[in-house]
C-alpha cells in the first residue's frame, strides 16, 4: 500500500489497528507474568528471587518514561510503535533460549521498557487524534482492549504442553502480524507547539493546570497493586481457600471491562469530572464495605465487582480529562507524569497495604483503599479546571 492510499484509511480502521496492538500487548503481559514465575518456580528459584526478577519489567517501564518524549519526537507515532514491537519480539523469542536469572532480568527489563513506550504512544495517539466530544469513548476502547488481552494472556500457559518455546513463539507471531498492520497506517509525527521548552517548565505547567486529572493514574496503580499483591494475603487470613481467592480477584477486572465503555460515553456527555467523582464515591464505598462481608465469598465478590466497575476506568478517564484541560503540546508531558504516578502507586500500594495487615488489622487494607478515593473526592471540590474549547477541532479530519 502506498503512502497516499494509507492516508485515505478510514478512521474506524485506524482505531481498530491501534486497539489490536493494545490487545496483543495486554496478552503478552498477561501471559509473561504468571508463565515466567511458574518456570522459575519449577526450576527451584526462591520466591524472593522470583519476585525480584519480575520487578525488572517495572524498572524498565519506569526508566522508559525519562526518554520516551525525545524518542517520540524523533520517530513519530508509527515508527516508534513498530520499533517497540520488534524490540519486544526479539526479547520474547530469546527468553526460552537460556533460563538464566541475569539474562532474564535484562530481557524482562527490555520488554518492560518497550511495552511502556508502546502504551504511552498508543494512549497519546488516541488522545490527540480523537474528536473532543468522543475522547472518553475512544480512550475507553483502549482500556477495554488492554483488559481483554490481559485476561486472555494466562490461557497461553497451556501451550507449554507443546514445548517451552510454544507460548513465546505464538505471542511473537501475533506481534509481527500487528507490526505489519501498523505499516499500513500513515506517518504522523508528534505535533507540539514548543519542542524546546525546558522539561521542568512543561511538567510544571501540566501539573498546575491538570493536577486533579492526573491523580487517577496514581489511584489506579495503587488499587491494582494492592489487590494483586495484598488481597491474596487478606483472603487467606480470612480463611478463604486459594481457589476462592483466585476466583474473586478477576471480578475486579470483569467489572471494569463491563463499565469501561458506558462510563467513557457518559463522561463525553456530562463531563469527565462528575463521572470521576461519582465513580470514586461508589468505588471507595464498595472497598470500605468489604470487611463487613466477613468471609462470605458472595458478599466479597459482589463488592469487588462493583468497586472494579467504578474504578476500572480511572486511568483512561484521568488521561482523557487531562487532554480536555491541556494544550496539545503539553499532552506528552502529562502522559509521562501519569505513567510515573501509576508506577509510584504500584510501589506504594502493596507496601502500605502489607504494613496495615501486619500492624493494624485485616480490615485496614480496604479501609485505607476506600479512604484514598474519598480523599480524591474531597480534593475535587478545590479543583476548578476549565475544559478548553475549539483548539482541537482541526484534528477531526485526522480523527481516529
Amino acid at each position: 500500500m502506498t503512502e497516499s492510499s494509507s492516508e485515505t484509511m478510514t478512521p474506524t480502521r485506524r482505531l481498530l489497528i491501534l486497539l489490536l496492538v493494545v490487545i496483543i500487548s495486554g496478552l503478552s503481559q498477561g501471559l509473561l507474568l504468571p508463565l515466567l514465575a511458574i518456570m522459575l518456580e519449577s526450576s527451584g528459584v526462591s520466591p524472593g528471587l522470583n519476585g525480584f526478577n519480575a520487578a525488572s519489567m517495572y524498572i524498565g517501564s519506569f526508566v522508559s518514561m525519562f526518554v520516551v518524549e525525545r524518542i517520540l519526537l524523533a520517530l513519530g507515532f508509527k515508527r516508534i510503535l513498530i520499533a517497540c514491537i520488534l524490540l519486544e519480539t526479539a526479547a520474547l523469542v530469546l527468553l526460552p533460549v537460556w533460563e538464566n536469572l541475569a539474562f532474564w532480568f535484562l530481557l524482562r527489563f527490555t520488554i518492560g521498557f518497550g511495552n511502556s513506550i508502546l502504551h504511552y504512544t498508543t494512549q497519546l495517539w488516541i488522545l490527540t487524534s480523537a474528536p473532543p466530544d468522543r475522547r472518553g469513548r475512544y480512550i475507553s476502547y483502549y482500556g477495554m482492549a488492554y483488559g481483554i488481552g490481559f485476561s486472555l494472556g494466562p490461557a497461553g500457559i497451556n501451550l507449554l504442553s507443546f514445548g517451552r518455546f510454544a507460548p513465546f513463539f505464538i505471542v511473537a507471531v501475533f506481534y509481527l502480524l500487528v507490526a505489519l498492520l501498523l505499516t499500513k497506517l500513515p506517518k504522523q509525527p508528534l505535533q507540539t507547539g514548543d519542542k524546546q521548552a525546558p522539561a521542568k517548565k512543561r511538567y510544571g505547567t501540566a501539573v498546575r493546570i491538570a493536577w486533579f486529572a492526573l491523580i487517577p493514574t496514581f489511584l489506579y496503580g495503587y488499587t491494582e497493586a494492592v489487590l494483586n499483591g495484598s488481597f491474596p494475603l487478606y483472603g487467606l487470613r480470612m480463611g478463604l481457600t486459594d481457589t476462592s481467592v483466585s476466583m474473586l480477584l478477576p471480578l475486579v477486572g470483569i467489572g471494569g471491562l463491563i463499565l469501561q465503555l458506558p462510563l467513557g460515553i457518559l463522561s463525553d456527555r456530562i463531563g469527565r469530572k462528575p463521572v470521576l467523582l461519582a465513580a470514586a464515591v461508589g468505588g471507595g464505598t464498595a472497598f470500605m464495605a468489604v470487611p463487613l462481608a466477613g468471609d462470605s465469598i458472595l458478599g466479597i465478590g459482589l463488592l469487588l465487582f462493583a468497586a472494579g466497575g467504578m474504578i476500572g476506568s480511572f486511568f483512561s478517564l484521568g488521561l482523557a480529562y487531562a487532554a480536555d484541560l491541556l494544550p496539545r503540546d503539553l499532552l506528552p508531558s502529562a502522559n509521562v507524569i501519569g505513567s510515573i504516578l501509576f508506577s509510584l502507586g504500584s510501589v506504594i500500594g502493596p507496601n502500605l497495604g502489607g504494613l496495615g495487615l501486619q500492624y493494624i488489622s485485616l480490615g485496614s487494607l480496604f479501609y485505607t483503599l476506600g479512604s484514598v478515593f474519598l480523599i480524591f473526592v474531597i480534593s475535587g471540590f478545590a479543583f476548578k479546571g476549565t475544559r478548553r474549547q475549539g483548539t482541537e477541532r482541526e484534528t477531526e479530519s485526522r480523527a481516529l
